[in-house]
């Protein structure tokens, strides 16, 4: 009787963000397998998983290249007879690429593409995403799959996976948005969960905004950003203060488990340059909440444009403000965005069918394509 094979995650990220997210539901939906996370030393998967009792071993990361956290791959796979290996961020990937020059007996490599961005055409990145340890690149989108095609030389080796979210969760908080941000209870509350990174584009967001308030006219709105500030919080606190717009604008700041408080938004908006497909707009059309967005990365593929959600082009804040203001004021449109987005999450984008696809390339790359090992 074959045993539940035994797989080693790898992520390097300090935040809390979708592909961490990824990680976890990986964990709690995949329950034939045994799941062990080496993560970094301080960082919010480490404690979430030590909440959620999985198994989890942290490594100190000071550099991209800490061999450190080399080592610990290494010894990992010895200690725990590690039968797969799956990578989730770029970091993780070097340092899992750095361990094979250290140890000849590591087992397969799985490599989760979680981001549209393309791989750069240098020597030493094409080298590593082309490594022959890799047996599969699992891509999170079409566009995520055709883009990492023209850099990667075996295309047998890359397959789409959706990711999604779990359809059993509880939607209850003890947070209550609107006295907590002292939002006006007649607002129109918009809301996104977004690290302040440069791929969320804040930016825009804030044009968006501009717009609505100082150009359109609206101030019955409120717009909030959930998610952890970097060192482009003060730009954007710079732009919406010379703008004007404190009254109707905040970030929070990381608040854990935000995707709860989605309920109580209006409309989710996002604002994104690049992204694969963001776990904020899977867990909208689970929670029935509209979704304004930009028409990057895979979100086109699960966001039709005037049939489940409205889609800018990226950098367009007035189209995204237009959008928004003309989806508030039709509570029908509303309603039939909501509808057709969770019937389409309920048919394709659920974490137990993530899980039951990613459990099928890990037996093909273990046991062969007949899952026999024949």
């Amino acid at each position: 009787m074959r045993k539940e094979p035994r797989i080693l995650h790898i992520s390097t990220a300090s935040r809390w963000g979708g592909g961490e997210n990824h990680i976890l539901n990986l964990c709690k939906e995949m329950d034939s397998v045994n799941h062990l996370v080496l993560c970094c030393r301080g960082s919010e998967l480490l404690k979430r998983l030590k909440r959620e009792s999985i198994e989890v071993c942290p490594a100190p990361l000071s550099t991209k290249v800490d061999l450190r956290f080399v080592w610990k791959i290494i010894l990992l796979c010895k200690k725990h007879k590690i039968d797969l290996i799956h990578i989730h961020d770029t970091t993780a990937l070097t340092l899992s690429i750095m361990a094979t020059y250290l140890s000849a007996s590591l087992p397969p490599y799985i490599l989760s593409k979680k981001t549209s961005f393309p791989i750069k055409d240098r020597k030493r990145t094409l080298y590593k995403y082309n490594h022959a340890q890799i047996k599969k690149i699992l891509c999170v989108s079409d566009i995520t799959r055709q883009i990492t095609s023209e850099k990667v030389t075996n295309q047998e080796k890359l397959v789409t996976v959706y990711h999604g979210t779990s359809v059993t969760k509880e939607n209850k908080s003890e947070i209550l948005l609107r006295p907590k941000y002292d939002i006006p209870q007649n607002a129109i509350l918009v809301g996104t969960i977004a690290n302040h990174i440069r791929a969320k584009n804040l930016e825009t967001w804030v044009n968006t905004i501009d717009h609505i308030v100082n150009k359109m006219g609206h101030t019955n709105y409120h717009f909030l950003v959930i998610g952890s500030k970097t060192d482009r919080t003060a730009n954007y606190l710079k732009r919406i203060k010379e703008k004007g717009l404190e009254k109707y604008c905040q970030f929070s700041g990381f608040i854990p488990d935000a995707s709860v408080l989605i309920p109580q938004f209006d409309i989710s908006l996002m604002t994104s340059q690049s992204e694969g497909i963001p776990q904020f707009i899977y867990e909208s059309f689970y929670y029935k909440v509209p979704v304004v967005a930009t028409e990057v990365g895979g979100i086109p593929e699960i966001i039709t444009n005037g049939e489940n959600g409205f889609l800018s082009r990226p950098h367009d804040g007035v189209s995204l403000a237009n959008k928004l203001v003309l989806l508030s004021q039709d509570r029908s449109l509303q309603q039939k965005f909501t509808k057709i987005s969770y019937q389409r999450l309920l048919e394709n984008y659920t974490t137990e069918r993530m899980a039951a696809n990613t459990l099928a390339q890990y037996k093909e790359v273990l046991y062969g394509k007949n899952g026999t090992g024949s």
